[in-house]
């Protein structure tokens, strides 16, 4: 089996980003490399060659597909920078990230990537479930007051926010009810938001 390059080529990064297009119209489930080949204009051989198997290519769909996540969460530092915005306040603006319907396509692979990382736990989807709340969590901590975040309190807090963000994700891509799944979780963030302490 041959191994990933050690430096990225630019066809590697070209096709890399097509067959992630592919995979946000078409899903995961299923992928067979000669119609994705196909349809990115490449062949399975060169998609063999630079990515190793279909696992390689899997794995790095997944980053690729982390990458856009790790992009929103930075994005949300990034606007609560120099800010008092709290965890409430911070999980509400990921909330009208997620419910924009623009970024369906994407959240559809992430469900996808997440279910099949809790069902085949050893394969090319190895982690990325886990690794996602890891990321989630540290993020939202750092909307805590630094006295409150490590505390059994602090994670539970967070802890909720992002069931919270989750659950309301998975029912909006279900039904598409932007108002009835928005007004929840607002009503569900300012319960949060009364109950931290000062």
């Amino acid at each position: 089996m041959p191994s990933e390059p050690a430096v990225p080529s630019a066809r590697r990064a070209e096709l890399l980003e097509a067959a992630y297009q592919y995979v946000l119209a078409h899903g995961l489930a299923g992928m067979s490399l000669r119609p994705l080949a196909s349809a990115i204009g490449s062949s399975p051989r060169v998609l063999m060659f630079l990515f190793g198997n279909k696992d390689g290519l899997i794995r790095a769909l997944l980053a690729r597909a982390r990458g856009d996540e790790l992009a929103l969460l930075d994005q949300l530092r990034a606007s609560a920078e120099g800010s008092s915005v709290g965890l409430s306040d911070a999980a509400e603006r990921l909330w009208g990230w997620l419910a924009e319907p623009r970024h369906r396509a994407l959240l559809r692979l992430w469900v996808e990537a997440y279910s099949r990382s809790l069902i085949e736990p050893d394969g090319a989807w190895a982690g990325f479930a886990q690794a996602t709340v890891r990321e989630w969590l540290a993020v939202l901590a750092e909307f805590q007051p630094a006295d409150q975040r490590d505390l059994p309190a602090g994670q539970a807090r967070r802890t909720l926010a992002l069931a919270v963000l989750r659950g309301a994700m998975l029912d909006l891509l279900a039904t598409g009810d932007e108002q009835r799944v928005g007004d929840a979780v607002i009503a569900q963030l300012a319960q949060l938001r009364a109950s931290t302490p000062a």
